[in-house]
């Protein structure tokens, strides 16, 4: 198959969302060709090849941050991503697959028609549904309006999460059926050495470890609250990303006396990341929600432990007495008792890691990548209204 992918991040812009398209499309690369159209910021190529994949990056102008996007850049990546894709052969695609509703959407639908190839619009949770933003679409008639209309336009819609797919029905009103396809990651590779001393850990702290964009929705500064509540002595709390509401952290555990056991790394290598991951006992999120959470799958892949909430699609695959603790919304004396619950366990912490390295097995990116296979390959026959067959995954 020849797969246009449009995604208005790409790594190293962006963050859960981008990292997964790209695996996903460095997966496919291995046995189709791959095309990706995405925005461009700083010092980034506008023509670059990363694992087979070939990476088109249009001028966005108005982004400076790597980590965060802002509403100019994604309202400049929907004309100039369908200039740069107006000037792709009209017969180099089979299929289009479109990532995020808002602001992609447009953009996939719009070069589908251009190129008459099939659209396969993949939801990822945040589009539909941020309940941290007050501009989450769901909040407004007019986006509402243009999400609708893009969900019920796709040839096909792709969900992450049950939490995904319901809101498709239950927020729009869209009554189609909807793709389930859990979203995977690479499998880490192993770590043969590390040194806690190079993160000024000592050697019995008990670690804990959050990754994402410090931004609204992370609630990464409650974090620090429910860290500090937990009065653990030598507990020590390593923060990787970087974001807005990175000097907010930073004063909350000056305010409460935790500052000298916060590590805010900020934003790392993969190399880097899976480092930290090694050293912590445990995976612990204050997130407001998820629309499905690849951190999640990185911790369990390293034998964590999760402590997080119960808002978005991770509640397909997190369940409290089996891959740590699932707190409702909020309730943040029941996640101190979690977290010192654990800290008290040592046995308990570590059959929650070996049952999560077990079931991490099932949301590796081989396994999507096959499932986005197969629709891709009924959208294909079914737009050209003939028997065509793809060959199936081997």
């Amino acid at each position: 198959m020849r797969i246009l992918f449009c995604n208005y991040e790409y790594p190293p812009l962006g963050g859960g969302g981008g990292v997964v398209m790209a695996a996903l499309a460095r997966q496919l690369a291995r046995r189709h060709e791959v095309t990706v159209i995405t925005s461009r910021a700083g010092d980034l190529r506008a023509e670059d090849s990363d694992a087979g994949v070939r990476v088109l990056r249009v001028p966005v102008f108005f982004r400076r941050e790597l980590a965060v996007a802002n509403f100019p850049s994604m309202a400049a990546y929907l004309p100039t991503g369908f200039m740069r894709g107006m000037r792709l052969g009209k017969n180099d695609f089979d299929v289009i697959n479109t990532h995020f509703v808002i602001p992609t959407g447009p953009l996939g639908h719009a070069l589908a028609h251009w190129h008459d190839v099939p659209n396969v619009l993949s939801a990822h949770g945040g589009d539909l549904f941020d309940p941290s933003k007050s501009s989450s679409p769901h909040r407004h008639a007019p986006l509402r309006a243009a999400v609708r209309w893009l969900l019920r336009a796709a040839d096909d819609v792709v969900g992450q999460s049950r939490d995904t797919v319901r809101h498709v029905t239950e927020l729009y009103g869209v009554q189609r059926p909807v793709e389930l396809i859990p979203l995977g990651i690479d499998r880490p590779p192993p770590i043969s050495t590390f040194s806690r001393r190079a993160l000024k850990l000592p050697d019995d702290a008990f670690v804990l470890i959050t990754i994402g964009r410090l931004v609204a929705r992370k609630a990464t500064t409650q974090l620090i609250d429910i860290f500090a509540a937990s009065n653990i002595p030598n507990a020590h709390l390593v923060i990787v990303g970087d974001g807005p509401d990175a000097p907010a952290i930073e004063r909350r555990a000056v305010e409460l006396g935790v500052r000298n056991r916060l590590h805010m790394l900020g934003q790392v290598s993969d190399e880097e990341k899976y480092a930290a991951l090694s050293m912590a006992d445990a995976f612990v999120t204050a997130s407001q929600h998820e629309g499905f959470g690849l951190v999640f799958l990185e911790a369990m892949a390293f034998g964590l432990p999760v402590l997080c909430y119960d808002r978005g699609g991770q509640t397909d695959f997190l369940t409290t007495g089996e891959t740590g603790h699932v707190v409702k919304l909020n309730d943040q004396d029941a996640f101190v008792r979690a977290l010192i619950q654990l800290h008290a366990d040592r046995e308990v912490r570590e059959r929650y890691g070996r049952h999560n390295r077990k079931l991490v097995e099932n949301y590796f990116i081989d396994t999507c990548a096959a499932r986005y296979e197969q629709v891709f390959a009924t959208a294909i026959d079914r737009h050209a209204g003939a028997g065509r067959r793809i060959p199936s995954p081997s």
